[in-house]
């Protein structure tokens, strides 16, 4: 029998093992990492505050925010924490935990997104049957279903990956646990067979932006119908077009760092696939869903101006 070493922690190579970089890296990580959560929770107090923006779009929307906070609180500050304190280890546990999280979030977050293309195509190619067919308890069940799939989708990678036995090394050349690179470190055969669950993965993947993309067809041919000077075409590309952005960002990403040949040494481009799905999407979203959401905007000015008020109200009462 082959001598296996039970592995009980890993090492995440991160960018440098240089002081002056881990220190760049920490300042980088922080800066995107307080913009992602003041943006999303920005966008979850303000829709949760504002009974005009309690639609089904938004639901969806705030459940994507929620999704965002958690994906990028799995890795991010465990990659700060490595590079403060010049570190490079995670636990046996913490890596499964981030395997499980990372998925969970990531697999329900796009499920969400093609819930949200659906809603699109239902508000602009079906407007007089949207509150019929996105009623509430419709909006629940898919909410709760996008969440289900996640989990399970989730539990299926972790089982199958932390199955395999690891003896070639307990290094990862990445700074966080990353499926591609732990199924590089595994000493036996039945690594394919998380490899099929990632190819049905893609699959599904696949799948759901083939959705999207017809949907969206749908929906730009029942826009051009629209007469130009009602502005009714403008509303409609203006909630459409960021997310067929984020969809794109999301997808395109996520694809090559799970498709490309994994290197044995560290790779600059494995890195930066890494940072683009995993970092940049969580720090982008609120920004694409909000730049050209009026009714957003309207509801922040009004968050704002009711917190001001507040404020002089509690001065004035002090005082």
């Amino acid at each position: 029998m082959p001598n296996w070493t039970t592995v009980t922690e890993f090492l995440l190579l991160g960018f440098s093992d240089t002081r002056e970089l881990q220190i760049l890296h920490f300042v980088t990580f922080l800066a995107a990492y307080l913009a992602a959560l003041v943006g999303n929770l920005l966008v979850i107090t303000v829709v949760t505050m504002d009974h005009h923006l309690h639609s089904p779009m938004y639901y969806f929307l705030v459940n994507l925010s929620i999704l965002d906070l958690g994906s990028i609180s799995v890795i991010v500050p465990k990659s700060m924490t490595n590079s403060v304190l010049n570190s490079m280890t995670i636990s046996y546990a913490g890596c499964v935990s981030q395997v499980f999280l990372l998925f969970l979030f990531c697999s329900a977050d796009f499920s969400f997104l093609t819930i949200m293309a659906y809603d699109r195509y239902i508000a602009i190619c079906k407007p007089l049957h949207y509150e019929i067919i996105l009623n509430r308890r419709a909006c629940v069940q898919m909410v709760a279903s996008a969440w289900a799939a996640g989990v399970i989708y989730s539990a299926l990678h972790t089982g199958n990956t932390f199955s395999l036995p690891f003896c070639h090394s307990n290094i990862i050349n990445q700074f966080f646990c990353e499926v591609p690179q732990l199924l590089k470190l595994s000493c036996s055969n039945t690594y394919r067979r998380e490899l099929a669950v990632l190819a049905f993965g893609v699959f599904l993947g696949l799948v759901c932006f083939v959705f999207i993309i017809v949907s969206y067809v749908q929906i730009f041919t029942a826009v051009w119908r629209i007469p130009s000077e009602q502005g009714k075409r403008q509303k409609a590309f203006s909630t459409c077009i960021p997310h067929l952005t984020v969809v794109s960002l999301f997808l395109c990403t996520s694809g090559i760092a799970y498709t490309k040949p994994i290197s044995d040494s560290p790779s600059p481009l494995d890195l930066l696939a890494a940072v683009l799905y995993s970092v940049v999407p969580p720090l982008m979203n609120p920004v694409i869903y909000s730049m050209r959401n009026r009714e957003i905007h309207a509801a922040l000015r009004k968050l704002i101006h009711r917190l001001i008020h507040s404020r002089n109200n509690m001065s004035i009462f002090l005082s």
